[in-house]
């Protein structure tokens, strides 16, 4: 089963780079398609995934949704080393590799976060980053069903890392395997609460805002911070 993911997985990233993932004049030509789908995950989030986040996080003590975060954050800093490994960043790769062996070990499998209490930097680098450091350009942007904003470079960057490089794929049992991954969004879905609402009573267009907002935070990721130049895209 994996080893024909994976050969889907880089096809799918031939292509993609074969493609060239030109800068185009317009970065959301899917507009339309997209708002219909920003508008499906509006609607399912608040009508499912919203109260279970909210149920979870009124249920599960604050120590333990603690410790479930720092777990799966603990799981990333593993995707984040192989892909600072890719964008020869090898000082910042043995540092995440030294947080990553610290809160496997003294951390309990990564339930505490001890690298951070001794001052040890958390990053977090995609597949999508490593594309962008090497130059390749974002391509349209695409609003994913449930997992929301992403362009065509950061929609590939996730399939990369979810299928060969996050430790969860390789769990043998794939009830296991699933149930992690649904445990990892709906922490992550619970974390995000206290602003969930801020998007809709910030904005007059929530889909515009969050768009933009996206794609610099995105070039921010992708230059550690040091943007050399903003471009203007067009949104038309």
């Amino acid at each position: 089963m994996l080893t024909r993911s994976k050969g889907l997985l880089f096809g799918i990233l031939l292509a993609f780079l074969a493609s060239g993932c030109a800068t185009t004049a317009d970065k959301d030509p899917l507009e339309g398609f997209n708002r219909g789908v920003y508008k499906f995950n509006d609607v399912a989030d608040k009508a499912v995934l919203k109260p279970v986040a909210g149920a979870y996080k009124a249920v599960v003590p604050s120590p333990v949704r603690s410790g479930v975060g720092n777990f799966f954050g603990n799981l990333n800093t593993f995707v984040s080393v192989i892909n600072d490994i890719l964008q020869f960043k090898f000082g910042k790769a043995v540092e995440g590799a030294g947080r990553f062996v610290i809160n496997s070990t003294f951390g309990i499998a990564g339930l505490i976060d001890v690298a951070s209490m001794d001052g040890i930097e958390k990053r977090n680098e995609d597949f999508g980053q490593t594309l962008g450091y090497w130059g390749v350009g974002s391509g349209p942007y695409i609003v994913l069903p449930f997992l929301g904003p992403s362009n065509l470079r950061d929609t590939t960057g996730f399939v990369v890392d979810t299928l060969a490089f996050d430790p969860i794929t390789y769990v043998d049992d794939p009830a296991t395997r699933n149930s992690a991954r649904a445990l990892k969004y709906l922490d992550k879905r619970a974390q995000l609460l206290p602003g969930s609402d801020l998007l809709d009573e910030a904005a007059l267009d929530p889909y515009a805002f969050m768009r933009d907002a996206y794609s610099q935070r995105r070039e921010n990721q992708i230059h550690d911070g040091n943007v050399p130049e903003l471009e203007e895209d067009s949104y038309n």
